[in-house]
């Protein structure tokens, strides 16, 4: 290696840095262009059935049947376009109930079966990790056991003990039931989650003097945001878009929730077809705000833990 020397000093002078730049594509950060194409690929296939619906969401009844979805592409300004469907899916009781109301129930079903489990899973999972008690990890084996027992296998018990209390048809049933579904894969995702926690923390807090209570709600809860955000959104999304349950521990009547209304919206002759693109679009609105408004804890909680040093 030849080294330069200062003139008159004998030093050897500072070397210039070298700046290397890679090639377009051959980062480990960037993506080639077949798995950009891919990807393009996949997203238009996702979003061309949404597409479709939300075009015949505001085409009258006529045309949704007598033509293609797309042929309002072809003649835009010669299709009748409208938004009666909306309006007669909020108003009308086609499925026994306004959407309106069905998305209230929704709402009613949904924010308590997402919140308890959240709760009820955190205090189980800072007990499994923090606290040592007799029992603790085969209590935990059973509890993730719990994640390949199916669902269904518990809908007949669950409706003969709802009916001999008097639950059937009330929210308190259908919340039971989805805090119960949804409580072992909580207490998984979280505990796998605070485990990776450091440990400094929680051992300052204890010569600090505080109680577990008060370590669980200032430190572990707001460490823990991106794993109960995580959480919180497939919690959400599951009952929201739920309809076995819904339809099995609520039925049909004032408590009906907006998918068994939508689902109830096409009459055994097809009445009311061209309704279901317009209530599909009022139900998918809530799912979208959440789901982008915890986006970014999403996306945190799910990469977390991937890379530890």
């Amino acid at each position: 290696m030849t080294t330069t020397l200062q003139p008159g000093t004998g030093a050897p002078a500072d070397e210039p840095q070298v700046i290397r730049q890679s090639k377009p594509g051959s980062g480990t950060g960037s993506a080639n262009w077949p798995v950009r194409i891919g990807l393009l690929v996949l997203c238009v296939a996702w979003m061309i059935p949404a597409l479709g619906m939300l075009v015949n969401s505001f085409r009258p009844r006529d045309e949704q049947f007598a033509s293609g979805w797309w042929t309002a592409f072809f003649n835009p300004f010669g299709s009748s376009w409208t938004i009666q469907n909306y309006t007669t899916v909020l108003t009308s009781d086609a499925a026994g109930i306004p959407m309106a109301q069905a998305f209230l129930n929704s709402l009613i079903v949904a924010l308590p079966a997402t919140v308890i489990p959240i709760l009820i899973a955190a205090f189980a999972a800072y007990a499994f990790t923090f606290m040592q008690w007799r029992g603790r990890d085969v209590v935990f084996v059973i509890i993730v056991g719990l994640l390949v027992v199916p669902n269904q296998v518990a809908f007949v018990p669950l409706v003969k003990l709802y009916s001999g209390i008097g639950l059937n048809g009330t929210f308190l049933a259908v919340w039971l039931a989805h805090i119960g579904f949804g409580m072992p894969l909580a207490i998984y995702i979280l505990r796998s989650y605070m485990s990776g926690l450091p440990t400094a923390v929680i051992e300052s807090a204890k010569i600090d003097g505080a109680s577990h209570f008060t370590t669980f709600w200032r430190l572990i809860m707001p460490m823990s945001m991106p794993a109960l955000a995580s959480f919180a959104i497939f919690q959400f999304l599951w009952v929201w878009n739920d309809l076995l349950v819904a339809l099995i521990f609520l039925g049909r009547g004032e408590n009906t929730v907006a998918t068994v209304a939508l689902q109830g919206l096409q009459g055994q002759t097809g009445a009311g077809r061209e309704l279901i693109p317009a209530a599909g679009y009022i139900t998918i609105i809530v799912p979208i705000i959440v789901f982008l408004s915890l986006q970014r804890y999403f996306i945190r909680g799910m990469t977390s833990g991937a890379v530890k040093g």
